[in-house]
């Protein structure tokens, strides 16, 4: 079925106005069943393009649904990918301010920094891997503009895959050397351990699913560029937080990442 413009404007408008407002907005998915995916994907490529717009600056992709277990709740077999602008990247033990991120969890992740651009849709892994600069620890603190987290596949998808902010780790690491499937993930709120989890969580490996990435972002004509971030999905639960709160996240080999949540 044709994909109704109107529409698509209308619902990218709505969770502008869910951002900038701070009041999270009913689901989505109904009004873009008929379009489907991708209904969903060009409501966050009309917002994309309007934060382009507005001069903000992509630095970056995320992927999301990378898990598994995540992937059969929702009823999909691939992940699905979100922008990464600017003034979403946050520096290691960052504060960030009350009320930045709507309905705010976070996640540990394994974020890759790329040092050349990859437009090839076939492209090979050794080819990803000789495009990586380096790797950090990093920490997604996710966010929804739909109310109560309610989602599914096309409203996290139209919600830029419920982006909020991303902390980036202070030390970065090559990948020579790392294994980064077995490496343990400990993540704490304020000391106490929340989420744990390996790399393998992340579709068997955070490299497979920046292989991924990289070659969806050149089908559909945004390719990652020299110096672009990639938040290669989750290494294991996702948990909520609050003003007050310290996330700090810990994974083997690369060190750790920690944010606090101004009270």
């Amino acid at each position: 079925m044709p994909i109704d413009d109107g529409l698509i404007a209308q619902v990218a408008a709505r969770l502008r106005a869910a951002h900038e407002g701070g009041t999270p907005i009913a689901p989505v998915r109904d009004e873009l069943a008929p379009g489907g995916v991708d209904a969903a994907y060009a409501v966050q490529d009309a917002n994309t393009r309007h934060a382009l717009a507005q001069g903000r600056r992509l630095v970056g992709r995320k992927i999301g649904l990378t898990s598994k277990a995540v992937q059969e709740q929702l009823g999909v077999d691939s992940p699905d990918f979100g922008m990464l602008f600017d003034d979403m990247s946050l520096r290691d033990g960052a504060v960030i301010d009350a009320g930045k991120v709507l309905q705010p969890k976070a996640e540990a992740e394994v974020a890759f920094v790329m040092n050349r651009g990859l437009d090839d849709p076939d492209l090979a892994l050794r080819d990803l891997v000789a495009g990586v600069e380096y790797v950090l620890p990093a920490i997604e603190i996710v966010g929804s503009r739909i109310r109560d987290w309610n989602i599914g596949l096309l409203d996290t998808i139209a919600d830029n895959a419920s982006s909020g902010l991303f902390v980036l780790g202070a030390s970065p690491r090559t990948l020579d050397g790392l294994d980064l499937v077995s490496c343990a993930m400990q993540m704490q709120r304020d000391g106490e351990q929340v989420s744990s989890g390996t790399g393998a969580a992340c579709l068997g490996n955070p490299l497979n699913a920046a292989l991924w990435l990289a070659r969806t972002m050149a089908r559909v004509g945004r390719p990652l560029q020299a110096g672009d971030v990639v938040m290669s999905g989750a290494l294991g639960l996702m948990v909520a937080v609050a003003p007050g709160h310290t996330i700090e996240a810990r994974i083997e080999g690369l060190g750790s990442v920690r944010a606090a949540f101004a009270a």
